[in-house]
């Protein structure tokens, strides 16, 4: 093989190389915008527009959205120009062991409290099962970053809503690993859990037992303020006191803050879709795109690199070198983050088609008796999304219908078996509970007994301890509470 030959081949490996690269980056952009509720989606766009001078609003209402099957297309198009790894930009080859880091495109957002733990759970060696169970913890804490929820309600929502066997156990034990996470505290139970777990975790701190001791035997003292009481039972001087108060108030009782962007836990929902019936059967989803506006590349970006065509780099002085190195790196990021956009678009619109497809008896009706069981591998069989997306898509966005706002999340449910040997979802079954206890005489209130006979009475092979996990997924306290 002669010279010439080895060096073309090696430029071709050295391209095709660099455009692995880029799309993985460009898938890292599309999931993380797939995350964002629109509000955050729209704030993400306006910082872009503004931190890239070859990206614009489209004047156009009517702009098109790259087509579907075509972004990867246009990806390689766009690299194909790049004759060495010399002219790619930076930080499209920032990357680690051949995965794109955190830092592989440089945009300057902040990513949500969300994502931030989420990246951290990399750093640990976790099974699939296991990420799925940290993740719908992390999606569960509040804006502080403490877990209010009881953790056999993490494992019942995680059965019902994912799909996800898991028990309460399993659940204290990937807690465990979230208390490991930064900022310490967060994924704390209560406010002394979190002050606690900061408190251990600073080994190298001088007063650390005395913190310890503090927060643990005189916890109600301490939210009170009543140090003369601290000082006198812990057996203090005055001045591990003081220094007592100046290490308590370093402490976070909110760690998720520190993260920068709190979760949006609005009381207004924005709805992601919004579908709709007209009584003949037939349903219609749109996808609500909010103030979020079509990106185009500059024209005047396109005419420059128009005028460098043809040139070698090396002909082009210092500054016309610059200058186009500069150019190339803004519309390749530009071109990029249009492209994750309609990734984004893309994967949300054929997610809920597939959610209206397995579940189309509910969005004709409304019943929530006809949901169908639904876990999250059968829309990505019915979609062809991956299961990674349709998780991210559901875990976080919000379909309007004619019969109320619901999150996506709320149509999976495991299955349950009738007599005949058809399956259920447990979402229908739930509704027949709920329907007899609402009809039940509240002089005598139906024990879970009882309510397991009925319902097998109806078809529905159900164990008691089920009936009773469902009871209180709904919020219906025992029997003798609801006279």
């Amino acid at each position: 093989m002669s010279q010439r030959n080895i060096q073309t081949q090696e430029a071709l490996q050295q391209q095709q190389q660099v455009q692995v690269q880029a799309l993985s980056a460009q898938q890292v952009i599309a999931v993380r915008l797939t995350e964002m509720s629109l509000e955050a989606l729209q704030q993400r766009v306006e910082n872009e527009c503004l931190e890239n001078p070859w990206l614009e609003k489209d004047p156009s209402a009517d702009a098109v959205l790259p087509a579907e099957g075509s972004t990867e297309e246009n990806m390689q198009d766009m690299m194909a120009d790049y004759r060495s790894e010399e002219d790619v930009p930076d930080y499209l080859l920032r990357t680690q062991n051949g995965t794109p880091t955190a830092e592989t495109v440089e945009y300057g957002d902040t990513l949500s409290f969300y994502d931030q733990l989420k990246a951290q759970m990399a750093e640990f060696d976790l099974s699939d099962h296991e990420k799925q169970v940290l993740e719908y913890l992390i999606g569960s804490l509040d804006d502080d970053g403490l877990l209010k929820k009881n953790l056999a309600q993490v494992a019942d929502e995680l059965e019902i809503y994912q799909a996800v066997n898991t028990s309460p156990a399993e659940v204290e034990r990937l807690l465990h690993v979230l208390w490991q996470f930064d900022p310490a505290g967060v994924g704390a139970r209560s406010l002394q859990e979190c002050l606690l777990i900061q408190v251990r975790r600073d080994e190298r701190n001088p007063m650390r037992k005395l913190l310890q001791q503090l927060l643990e035997t005189e916890f109600d003292n301490f939210i009170h303020k009543r140090w003369d009481r601290i000082q006198r039972r812990m057996k203090l001087s005055d001045g591990q006191v003081e220094r007592l108060q100046r290490e308590v108030v370093k402490l976070n009782p909110r760690p998720g803050m520190a993260l920068g962007e709190r979760l949006s836990r609005s009381h207004q929902i924005t709805p992601d879709f919004i579908v709709e019936a007209d009584g003949y059967g037939n349903i219609s989803m749109s996808l609500n795109q909010g103030n979020v506006p079509t990106l185009v590349i500059s024209p005047d970006a396109t005419e420059k690199l128009r005028q460098y065509e043809g040139k070698k780099l090396s002909s082009l002085s210092r500054a016309a070198q610059e200058d186009l190195r500069f150019t190339r790196s803004y519309v390749e990021r530009g071109q990029m983050f249009i492209n994750a956009l309609a990734m984004r678009r893309e994967s949300m619109i054929r997610t809920m088609q597939g959610i209206i497809r397995l579940q189309k008896n509910f969005f004709q009706e409304g019943d929530e008796a006809q949901l169908r069981p639904m876990k999250l591998e059968d829309v990505s069989k019915v979609s062809g999304v991956s299961i990674s997306v349709v998780s991210r898509v559901c875990n976080s966005k919000y379909v309007q219908t004619p019969y109320g706002t619901f999150p996506l999340k709320w149509f999976f449910s495991g299955r349950a078996q009738q007599t005949d040997g058809d399956e259920v979802s447990a979402r229908r079954v739930m509704a027949v509970l709920r329907e007899q206890i609402e009809h039940e005489d509240k002089r005598q209130p139906l024990s879970d007994e009882r309510l397991t006979q009925m319902l097998n009475e109806k078809g529905y092979q159900i164990a008691r301890r089920t009936v009773a996990k469902y009871r209180e997924q709904m919020g219906f306290p025992v029997a003798r509470l609801r006279k």
